[in-house]
C-alpha cells in the first residue's frame, strides 16, 4: 500500500455500529485475519493473549446483556472477545518444569498491552477487508458476566470486545485533538489554560456536542464528560468489580 493510501485509510476510517443484515461474515475469514493479526509485536514473544470468536446468533444474544445490549452487538455478525491468557502460558511453563510468574501487576500490564495491540491489528486488517468494526468498552465493566458466558477459566481475563460485520452505513469520521495536544518535543510540556481551551475548541463547538450538553443540563462539554459520561462514582464501582474479578482469576494486582 502506498503511503498516500495508508494516510487515507487512517484519516477516513470510522467506527461502524450498523451491519448489513443480509451479509454473513465467513468464520474462515475471521480466522485468517486473527492469524495474521497475531504477528503483532508482543512482550517476549510470549503471546499471553487469546480471542474467543462468537458467530452463532443465540450466543451473541447471550453476550449482549454484558454489553448493555448496545446496537453494535445486537446486529453484529461476529463478535471477538480478546483476552489475557495466562492459563495457557502458565500450564506450558509448568509442563516444562518452570515456575511461571506473570500473575502480578507487571504481568497483567503486559497482558493488557499485548492484547490491545493484537486487537487493534485485527481491526485494521478487518477494515482493510471491507468489514466494519466497533470496539465495546463495556468489556471491563462486566468482565465477570462475559467470563461466565464464554466459560473463561482461571487465568483468562477479557480485555476488549470487537463487533464485526459488513457496514450498513458509512462510518462517521470522529474529530481528533490537534497534534500539539498529543505530541511533545523532547520533554513533556504542560499546556496553559489557553492551550487547553484551544485544543478542545473544535470539539466543543460541534453541534452534536453542544446539543448533548444542553440536553443534559450542563454548562460545557468538560462537565458532560466528567459528570455524565464517565462519572467518578461509576468508575469506582466498576473498578471494584473488575479488581475483584481479576484477583478471583488468580492475578494479584
Amino acid at each position: 500500500m502506498k503511503p498516500q493510501s495508508i494516510d487515507n485509510y487512517f484519516t477516513t476510517r470510522g467506527t461502524v455500529r450498523a451491519y448489513d443484515p443480509d451479509r454473513q461474515v465467513d468464520p474462515n475469514l475471521i480466522r485468517r485475519l486473527v492469524s495474521v493479526a497475531a504477528q503483532a509485536p508482543n512482550t517476549g514473544n510470549m503471546q499471553i493473549y487469546c480471542a474467543v470468536m462468537t458467530t452463532d446468533p443465540d450466543e451473541i444474544k447471550a453476550l449482549a446483556p454484558a454489553h448493555f445490549s448496545q446496537p453494535a452487538i445486537m446486529n453484529a455478525k461476529s463478535v471477538l472477545t480478546f483476552c489475557i491468557d495466562f492459563r495457557r502460558y502458565h500450564r506450558w511453563c509448568q509442563l516444562g518444569g518452570g515456575e511461571p510468574g506473570l500473575n502480578n501487576l507487571q504481568g497483567y500490564t503486559w497482558g493488557v498491552l499485548d492484547t490491545a495491540i493484537f486487537a487493534q491489528q485485527f481491526v485494521t486488517l478487518a477494515e482493510l477487508e471491507g468489514l466494519g468494526t466497533c470496539y465495546l468498552g463495556t468489556t471491563t465493566y462486566n468482565a465477570p458476566m462475559i467470563a461466565d458466558t464464554l466459560k473463561l477459566p482461571n487465568g483468562v481475563v477479557p480485555v476488549i470486545t470487537v463487533t464485526v460485520g459488513y457496514p450498513a452505513e458509512n462510518p462517521l469520521v470522529s474529530e481528533r485533538l490537534p497534534l500539539n495536544a498529543i505530541l511533545h518535543d523532547g520533554v513533556y510540556h504542560d499546556p496553559t489554560d489557553e492551550d487547553l481551551k484551544d485544543f478542545y475548541s473544535e470539539k466543543e463547538s460541534m453541534e452534536s456536542y453542544r446539543r448533548f450538553v444542553e440536553e443534559n443540563g450542563k454548562e460545557n462539554l468538560a462537565q458532560l464528560y466528567a459528570q455524565v459520561r464517565y462519572p467518578r462514582a461509576s468508575n469506582e464501582h466498576f473498578s471494584a468489580v473488575l479488581k475483584k474479578f481479576i484477583k478471583a482469576q488468580g492475578i494479584d494486582i
